[in-house]
């Protein structure tokens, strides 16, 4: 069954509810669709005036960047409104806006999103701010009847993550994850070849995202907010704490109240390509299992979450292993030295089905992929090989721009469209944060005894991750002896809850659902 195949059927269960119970819908509001269902069609909305789709968009002093020009570019498209709590960003980025395209003329600006949900000129919001805001803004834009294109990762927390998808649902509006290799229609080819068995079944994954990072230095106390921010603003629904780094944009990937660190800000793309790769699409579910290991190194600042991490899964007994590496190779790293001055970053080596290795070339500032490894070849990217390392079959990269994903998907009212839903979206970030509990429910301990740990032992492809882990930290002169590595617990996902089970749960729910400051609360019934 294809992709769009698969979306019908699932319309077809809901509209089965629909004609039993009625539809969701104020006058109806305890019907709701099963757990799993994608609802094609969704509630009708006209677009603007003479046609046009107007986009209003949420912050951007980083990625938001791209989406101003990707509507831009667009015919049919018009933004009239920009929003961000940085008075400096927005009015720069504004005054361009109505220098350099006529038909923008003079944007609304707005500092408060709320403010601008309740704009009637503004058909769609299009979000990048961090990560901290994804779910609410999602969820608020969701009530105003506003569709939206919420930046990855789309949650904090797995909790919040599901009350956009119902919010998405409920208010029946068109809502994508930005997760933009799914734009990529030769990727889609590559993994449909990939399932279809020609090459033997998929016996293991390996994801990686090897991206340099530098230190973010280190406070003695507390930082001066820049004046053109409104803090309360910026902080939303995350605890309103002092400034404890140097820069407040960007590094808050790197503190756990306010990001997600490197899984959770690159990992998402490529975990989430091993969700399509392997047909997770289909079923909805999340991994079983998942174990954690990892620490911050070659530097000491103010980042808390780690520079250096590995997750391993068991995803329906298929072992996928996901690497984040911050500092390089190692090249030319003298003895005592903490890093390298190299910025080429490591060779990624994988294992054959075979048990031979296979290597994906190294690359200066950042490497990623996904490789899916089958009994009789693999794939990296669109270049599908067999066990010899012969190219069998290669696909040229064709990017399209996920916003127009989304928009075709606000003119057709059909979710089918989205590149991705959302729900599709909220299961691959909650992959990430599973990958993260499991290390924050963690134990620091020597790499010796993490290595040799039971959990660790009885997972070959755990003790590979180890090796290479501890051999990529020698080359940048971290002494593996004398090393300290969070050896995260080993914990159990029942999918249908979305809370994990068995042995270390207790502790590990916890995390999955995030405290709040009002007014900015993600409500429980949304």
């Amino acid at each position: 069954m294809n992709r769009r195949d698969f979306l019908k059927a699932s319309a077809a269960v809901v509209a089965a509810g629909v004609a039993a119970g009625g539809c969701a819908s104020a006058s109806n509001p305890k019907w709701r669709p099963p757990r799993g269902a994608q609802i094609s069609s969704v509630t009708t909305r006209p677009v603007g005036a003479n046609g046009d789709i107007r986009v209003a968009i949420i912050g951007f002093n980083g990625q938001g960047k791209q989406h101003i020009k990707a509507y831009r570019a667009m015919p049919g498209v018009r933004i009239v409104a920009l929003c961000d709590c940085d008075a400096e960003v927005l009015n720069t980025t504004a005054d361009t806006l109505a220098k350099d395209d006529v038909r923008a003329g003079a944007v609304t600006r707005y500092a408060d999103l709320r403010k601008l949900l309740d704009d009637k000129e503004v058909d769609v919001v299009s979000m990048a701010m961090p990560v901290r805001w994804h779910s609410l803004a999602g969820i608020w834009a969701c009530q105003a009847g506003k569709d939206a294109y919420v930046e990855k990762p789309v949650s904090h927390s797995i909790w919040e993550g599901r009350k956009l998808v119902e919010a998405a649902r409920r208010h029946g509006r068109v809502v994508q994850a930005g997760l933009n290799n799914r734009s990529r229609p030769e990727l889609e080819e590559t993994y449909s070849f990939m399932r279809s068995g020609q090459l033997g079944r998929i016996v293991h994954v390996l994801a990686w995202d090897y991206k340099r990072r530098q230190s973010i230095g280190k406070v003695i106390g507390p930082q001066r907010i820049p004046a053109s921010v409104d803090y309360n603003l910026w902080t939303g629904p995350g605890p309103m704490l002092p400034l404890m780094r140097t820069r407040l944009h960007y590094d808050w990937h790197w503190q756990w109240t306010s990001g997600a660190g490197e899984i959770g800000n690159n990992g998402v793309h490529h975990l989430d390509m091993v969700r399509w790769a392997l047909g997770k699409d289909f079923s909805f579910s999340l991994p079983r299992t998942v174990i954690s290991f990892g620490g911050r190194y070659g530097y000491v600042d103010d980042g808390q979450t780690p520079n250096t991490h590995v997750s391993v899964y068991d995803y329906d007994g298929i072992p996928v292993v996901y690497e984040a590496r911050g500092l390089p190779a190692g090249a030319g790293a003298g003895a005592g030295a903490t890093t390298s001055p190299s910025e080429m970053m490591d060779d990624t080596v994988g294992t054959l089905a075979t048990g031979a290795p296979f290597r994906v070339k190294g690359k200066s500032g950042a490497v990623g992929g996904v490789a899916i490894v089958c009994e009789g070849g693999y794939c990296v990217d669109s270049t599908v090989y067999d066990n010899t390392g012969r190219v069998i079959r290669e696909l040229p990269r064709r990017p399209v721009r996920p916003q127009d994903a989304f928009l075709a998907a606000v003119r057709s009212r059909n979710i089918a469209d989205l590149r991705p839903d959302i729900l599709q979206g909220h299961l691959s970030t909650a992959v990430c944060h599973m990958g993260n509990i499991s290390l924050q429910c963690g134990e620091a301990m020597s790499l010796a005894k993490a290595s040799s740990s039971a959990d660790v032992r009885q997972n070959v492809h755990a003790v590979a991750a180890m090796d290479r882990m501890m051999q990529h930290l020698a080359a940048n002169g971290v002494d593996p002896k004398a090393t300290i590595v969070t050896l995260g617990a080993k914990l159990t996902m029942d999918s249908q809850s979305e809370r994990f089970v068995g042995a270390g749960s207790e502790r590990a729910n916890w995390f999955i659902k995030d405290s709040y400051r009002a007014p900015f609360v993600v409500p429980d019934q949304v």
